[in-house]
């Protein structure tokens, strides 16, 4: 904020806004998709309808992040490069806690980006992380599914019951407890929710973020060359530097994130479906 206002805050933000429609696509067909036929199989199998949208909303998660890493981990890449590309030598010199970039070449913009890394490391280095990219977040969106229907299911409930208590004649088929909500709790539970889900994924896959982050903006040197680090020299570096805490860095900026685009995406989607089957009945009937 100091050195370069608002605006610093948002580096990056037009590449991420480039690839989100497709990943997101990708993310949403895979999620129905898995959803769909998980559901159905563990419902075959004779799990209870609590445990198998658990399951199904995990699966999907898992198979819905895979899919969509295809597109996003280039332009998480780019994104991230954008990001760090401004630290420069003398002010990591004026500062302990700053950390060299992995890169000295700097980008004009995301499609800058994109050629500059293609032209030095060929598509490889797009991919770079996309496999701590799937370790990362297929269980990071197993997790969130999972949680977000739990507590779907938690909140519903003790809503209903609160409101079957007050009122004992409301109608049947809200929230489990005989309650029918309006849009405004629909969009507001859905909001907690996601909110909860979020903060149960970040504290359980945090440690696997940073170490994907490092992985796609930080090099080591080895004989006077850069060259990328791995799994294993990025955790042996992060250990060094803070212990098991510094995988934790940044838990609270992430889990805000992680809560305000799960709210956004979890309410529109949500919306989506519900407008869906209303224009399915209304050409039905």
């Amino acid at each position: 904020m100091n050195h370069e206002g608002v605006r610093g805050f948002y580096r990056g933000f037009g590449t991420s806004l480039m690839g989100t429609i497709p990943a997101r696509a990708l993310y949403m067909t895979a999620l129905e998709i898995t959803k769909s036929s998980v559901g159905t199989a563990t419902v075959r199998l004779g799990c209870s309808d609590t445990t198998a949208t658990a399951i199904a909303n995990a699966a999907a998660g898992l198979s819905s992040a895979m899919a969509a890493q295809l597109v996003w981990t280039p332009i998480d890449v780019v994104s991230q490069r954008l990001m760090v590309q401004d630290c420069n030598a003398s002010s990591i010199k004026s500062s302990k806690n700053m950390i060299p970039c992995s890169s000295p070449c700097r980008y004009m913009n995301g499609i800058d980006g994109f050629r500059k890394i293609l032209n030095a490391d060929g598509p490889r280095g797009l991919y770079r992380g996309f496999g701590i990219s799937i370790l990362t977040y297929a269980p990071s969106n197993a997790v969130w599914w999972a949680s977000y229907s739990v507590a779907h299911r938690l909140v519903w409930g003790c809503i209903g019951c609160y409101a079957n208590k007050k009122d004992e004649n409301a109608v049947n088929g809200g929230g489990g407890c005989g309650y029918t909500p309006i849009s405004k709790e629909l969009v507001a539970v859905q909001g907690v929710c996601a909110a909860m889900a979020s903060g149960v994924s970040a504290m359980i896959t945090m440690p696997l973020d940073t170490i994907k982050t490092r992985l796609q903006v930080l090099d080591g040197e080895e004989n006077g060359r850069t060259r990328p680090l791995t799994v294993m020299q990025t955790v042996k570096n992060l250990v060094k530097e803070g212990g098991f805490a510094a995988c934790y860095r940044g838990l609270g900026p992430r889990w805000v994130s992680m809560a305000m685009s799960a709210t956004t995406m979890i309410t529109t989607y949500e919306f989506l479906k519900r407008l869906s089957a209303k224009n399915r009945e209304s050409l039905t009937s």
